[in-house]
């Protein structure tokens, strides 16, 4: 019994020494409990929100005054035409948009029903259906508010949905998905594979060998640049074909994209593998800072608005962030490249700052 003692003592002083091991049993679970407590969230906090008043008299005025007062909406826009309402949630500038008809207070006061139109982008459903059930709570509140009065309010409430009218899940789950493969395969594996390499002994038999550096590099990313594209490819047929998931956008568009973002992955996996030693680091560092902030910061699942500004500063540091927000756009909005330049510009900047580091860890490790 005393040597089973000592064979265990002896075990935690070796798990206490490491400094690897420390932080993947007390970093993984922090990591974990701050993201999960803070960006998953079902609530919805200060959407943006657009407004084409026909009307401009006191009960618009009033209606307007109470989303303003709610903490769910922010209003950011009035516009003069539908089509500018269509055109700022198609850039992703506002999620909502209230359309008040004209003479909207006679009608609301003789109770001949007073016209207001509420479009959502539904893109996202989820999101979509909490916002329109949050303003029409919102005026049908004012309204029975006003039903207290010696005039008989009527107000007629009409909803339109953009770009998803049945509220399809799966046109927030398909992008969401090539997203998170890609990252999966792409950043993961190569930076396993590159590392398996270092750990077994056997990089520095491909180094002395007739193959240069980038030669080796590009050996070992090509098989998952290949498979990248083979999946996305695979999940783009199957919506298609058994989800009936329509693609609005450009076909081109929409690989050159994809490449953007596997040549960005494919990259953060190979400064992954200069940096770490072994495999299980490689996979912790890959699982911890890749996949869990692709899943719960990007936007695929739960609102980046919604989440503290800490959180959402790290999104904005998420390729994944950038590129679902181009799928999206591509697939399901039909934009092209005027009007995702700026997301693009932002994968373009993170290839580049990646690849510079993945270059100078490894010419400093064969130094």
């Amino acid at each position: 019994m005393r040597a089973f003692a000592g064979f265990v003592r002896k075990e935690f002083r070796h798990i206490i020494r490491d400094p690897r091991t420390l932080l993947i049993l007390f970093g993984m679970p922090v990591i974990q409990l701050v993201l999960f407590g803070f960006a998953i969230s079902t609530e919805l906090r200060t959407s943006n929100l657009a407004v084409l008043d026909m009307s401009r008299d006191e009960v618009s005025g009033a209606i307007l005054d109470r989303m303003r007062d709610s903490e769910y909406f922010n209003i950011v826009e009035d516009v003069g035409s539908e089509e500018d309402i269509n055109a700022a949630m198609q850039a992703g500038r506002v999620k909502l948009g209230l359309i008040f008809g004209p003479g909207f207070a006679g009608r609301f006061s003789s109770g001949d029903g007073a016209a207001l139109r509420i479009v959502t982008d539904a893109a996202d459903p989820n999101t979509a259906r909490l916002l329109q059930s949050y303003a029409a709570a919102i005026v049908r509140q004012f309204q029975r508010e006003q039903l207290n009065a010696p005039e008989t309010p009527g107000m007629r409430i009409r909803t339109a949905l953009l770009f998803n009218p049945l509220l399809q899940s799966v046109y927030m789950f398909v992008p969401g998905l090539i997203v998170v493969v890609l990252m999966l395969v792409s950043a993961l594996m190569t930076s396993i594979a590159i590392t398996r390499e270092k750990e077994m002994g056997t990089m520095e038999v491909l180094l002395v060998s007739p193959l240069r550096p980038f030669q080796i590099i590009l050996g070992k990313v090509l098989p998952y640049l290949l498979l990248s594209c083979l999946i996305a490819a695979l999940i783009l047929v199957l919506s298609q074909t058994v989800f009936a998931l329509p693609f609005n956008g450009s076909m081109l568009l929409f690989w050159v994209e994809c490449l953007l973002f596997i040549f960005t992955s494919l990259a953060l996996g190979i400064f992954i593998s200069t940096v770490a030693r072994t495999q299980q680091v490689a996979m912790m560092v890959s699982l911890a800072g890749l996949l869990m902030p692709t899943i719960l910061l990007s936007g695929f699942i739960f609102p980046i608005e919604n989440m503290p500004l800490p959180l959402q500063v790290i999104a904005n540091i998420i390729p994944a962030r950038w590129f679902l927000e181009i799928l999206k756009g591509v697939m399901i909005k039909g934009l092209g490249i005027q009007q995702l330049w700026t997301q693009t510009a932002v994968i373009v900047f993170m290839l580049l700052l990646f690849t510079g580091l993945s270059i100078r860890k490894f010419n400093i490790r064969l130094q």
